[in-house]
């Protein structure tokens, strides 16, 4: 099963019936999450191996999911990305199971995958703006994690 018909079927799913769609310690806000990195990767019309790598790391470290967990996810992401999905299930999975602070901590991931291969790419700023307004999220906060970010980086 695909991440984004796993995805589709939890957000359909009960609380309850949860642990029948999902195993491994993957739960809904987690595949969102994962969703959301992948779809930002690819904007800029590459997925390279930078990328790839900042999202696992994201997976493992942040998110606390195995290194097998993060790759197959990340695996079933990449092969249903050519699908057409919308954000908007994402992005309300995340806000009604994090709260602010989560979800800036989600952002900060997202912009991590942005500047993966060291620069930011038009298509990715626009879907980032984007996400930012549906998490609840203001453009001086979003920048100033992507600030953040950034300098972290040593891109600024």
């Amino acid at each position: 099963m695909s991440i984004f018909a796993k995805i589709s079927s939890v957000f359909g799913e009960k609380k309850g019936t949860l642990s029948n769609v999902i195993k491994n310690n993957i739960n809904a806000e987690k595949l969102a999450a994962a969703a959301l990195m992948v779809e930002v990767a690819v904007q800029d019309g590459q997925f390279d191996s930078a990328e790839r790598s900042t999202i696992e790391k994201s997976l493992t470290n942040k998110l606390n999911l195995s290194m097998d967990d993060a790759k197959e996810l990340l695996e079933l992401a990449e092969d249903k990305q050519n699908q057409s999905v919308q954000i908007l299930s994402f992005t309300k999975e995340i806000k009604n199971h994090f709260d602010d602070q989560g979800r800036a901590h989600i952002m900060e991931m997202l912009w991590e995958v942005v500047f993966a291969d060291g620069e930011e790419d038009s298509y990715e700023s626009n879907l980032m703006r984007r996400i930012a307004g549906l998490l609840y999220i203001s453009d001086k906060e979003s920048g100033d994690i992507r600030k953040k970010v950034m300098h972290n980086l040593n891109l600024l």
